[in-house]
């Protein structure tokens, strides 16, 4: 766990730059629910960190504004009873949102236009559909 995070294979951000707040957590437990600090919040300065590139930050800046807090990233993790367990899934889900919010984004949709055989069977399914639905009448037509 000291080596830091690691986001991508040239991506890693150090561990000095991450802060972990312990607190105790709702949920299972057993009778040391009351007295542990199971749930793990962990933080990233993103706005503020120099292991990103500007470019990076940049687009995750823009991608996660609705989760930051003055440029913070925060995840928290209280599913396990264990401190360390919860400590490891906060790590986690840290490396997910970062890795889809640096993500390049997705290549631009060429529209395209249905072939004719397309066309052709589309129509062709339609008009069965309609002679199907023509026979099951009753009203003598």
């Amino acid at each position: 766990m000291d080596d830091g995070l690691r986001v991508t294979d040239r991506l890693v951000v150090p561990s000095a730059e991450l802060r972990e707040r312990f607190s105790r957590s709702s949920g299972p437990g057993g009778q040391g629910v009351n007295t542990t600090d199971s749930r793990v919040e962990l933080s990233f300065d993103l706005a503020a960190s120099p292991s990103l590139p500007e470019s990076l930050r940049g687009r995750a800046l823009e991608r996660l504004a609705g989760r930051l807090v003055d440029g913070v990233l925060t995840v928290a993790a209280s599913e396990h009873r264990a401190q360390l367990a919860n400590r490891e899934a906060a790590r986690e889900r840290m490396v997910a949102l970062l890795r889809e919010a640096i993500a390049p984004p997705p290549k631009p949709r060429r529209p395209t236009r249905p072939s004719r055989g397309a066309k052709e069977r589309r129509l062709a399914e339609k008009k069965r559909q309609s002679q199907r639905k023509r026979d099951r009448r009753v009203d003598g037509d």
